[in-house]
């Protein structure tokens, strides 16, 4: 056994000998190599990063909270005509799910204007001379910032009172207050929306973006009743509910066999609704990104294979060149197995480096990403750098196996001539 592994280390040792006598031309040989890991390990880390953010910013709405409209939230897809004829929530579905379900603890309604293919219709916020187009103005009931998970930074909520009043009165989000307010205080200040005035009586803290600043960091919430009274044709109903702890899917089960019985649906036939919480809403998005993914490692794949064949090549070139030494090797004892484990070293010595360089070079583009980009937190899993260089050494194994056999097959007499 102690003369097999001193065997193994004599190869090894005379295989980095190799490198370092031809660096430029073996840093060419694993160039494919290189790119093919650097490949995997920049996609996992991004991968990683993304999917990281993603669970972050769900929790941050809740995982105990059903998001119910009346199309699917998730994966974009083209509609189909029944889906863009389908009549909205309404407030009365809403009371109903609250009433008649007894795994669900409360519901929130937010109302708005019919939603487009580009997401709610545009509004117009202004404050003294300053203008912000883009808003996001609903009307919301006084359970909406629990179920949401939203905090206050100034002022308050809207309440019941101010729903049954139908106060003029306006909750506004984070970057509403940055481009409208700042150095002011927003609270007890007065907002035109779209022409109407309200008095701000609270703003909320900034929410948690995917890859950075979130979208709904423009909402302007007023009392439901209040936006019913001024867009007396508004249909489009956003349901939250809030579910009991530990009993996620008989509440969805409950609330989708209301919903289906309010909307007339046929036993044969599909939800004319979406019911969404944020466990599917990540096993949507991580179908989307193993996609991404497997397109990625095809590309890789193509990298990797250029970097075999080139290694291949190599090694042939190698054994032609040293075809002399091979043959004195052989007159003095050397077996085929030694010939073979010679080269074979070699070549995953020479594919196992392009590896271990294509895991630094990943590991630097994670960095750079994470700099640069700090709403993704990219890091290098550890199962990537493991596969990196497990494929890489497969490589070397894989394509120096042929080189290795021609080496081990020659006739040490022809070999000891050859010139």
């Amino acid at each position: 056994m102690m003369t097999y592994w001193r065997a193994v280390g004599e190869n090894l040792m005379l295989a980095l000998d190799t490198l370092r006598t031809h660096k430029f031309r073996a840093f060419l040989t694993v160039l494919g190599v290189l790119i093919g890991t650097t490949t995997v390990i920049a996609v996992a880390s991004i991968i990683e990063g993304l999917d990281a953010k993603l669970v972050d910013v769900a929790e941050q709405y809740g995982t105990n909270v059903l998001w119910i409209y009346k199309l699917q939230m998730g994966t974009p897809h083209r509609l189909t005509r029944e889906e863009r004829l389908r009549k909205p929530l309404s407030f009365e579905d809403a009371q109903a799910i609250k009433e008649q379900c007894a795994d669900v603890e409360d519901v929130s309604v937010a109302l708005f204007q019919q939603i487009s293919d580009f997401g709610l219709p545009p509004s117009t916020a202004r404050y003294k001379g300053r203008e912000m187009a883009g808003a996001q103005f609903m009307g919301v009931d006084a359970n909406y910032m629990a179920l949401s998970n939203s905090e206050l930074a100034d002022g308050r909520f809207l309440t019941q009172a101010d729903d049954l009043h139908r106060r003029d009165v306006v909750v506004i989000a984070n970057n509403v207050v940055e481009r409208l307010f700042k150095p002011e205080d927003p609270v007890g200040k007065d907002l035109v929306v779209d022409g109407h005035t309200f008095q701000v009586i609270g703003s909320l803290q900034k929410y948690k973006g995917f890859l950075g600043d979130s979208p709904d960091d423009n909402d302007i919430f007023i009392p439901y009743w209040t936006y019913k009274k001024l867009y007396p044709n508004a249909k489009d109903h956003f349901l939250s509910v809030l579910v009991y702890h530990g009993r996620m899917d008989a509440a969805q089960d409950e609330v989708r066999g209301l919903l289906r019985r309010r909307r007339h649906v046929k036993l044969s036939d599909p939800d004319n609704f979406g019911i969404s919480t944020a466990e599917s809403l990540i096993s949507d998005f991580r179908a989307i990104i193993g996609t991404v993914a497997l397109v990625m490692v095809v590309i890789s794949s193509i990298g990797l294979l250029v970097g075999g064949i080139g290694v291949m090549n190599i090694m042939l070139v190698s054994v032609t060149e040293r075809t002399r030494e091979i043959g004195v090797r052989k007159a003095i004892g050397a077996r085929r197995r030694d010939i073979v484990w010679q080269f074979l070293l070699e070549a995953i010595v020479l594919t196992g480096s392009g590896g271990l360089l294509g895991i630094a070079v990943g590991w630097l583009l994670s960095f750079m990403i994470r700099v640069l980009v700090p709403g993704l937190p990219s890091t290098v899993p550890l199962w990537s750098v493991i596969a990196g260089f497990g494929v890489a050494t497969s490589i070397g194994l894989f394509f120096g196996l042929w080189p290795a056999m021609k080496a081990a097959r020659l006739d040490p007499i022809v070999a000891l001539r050859y010139e």
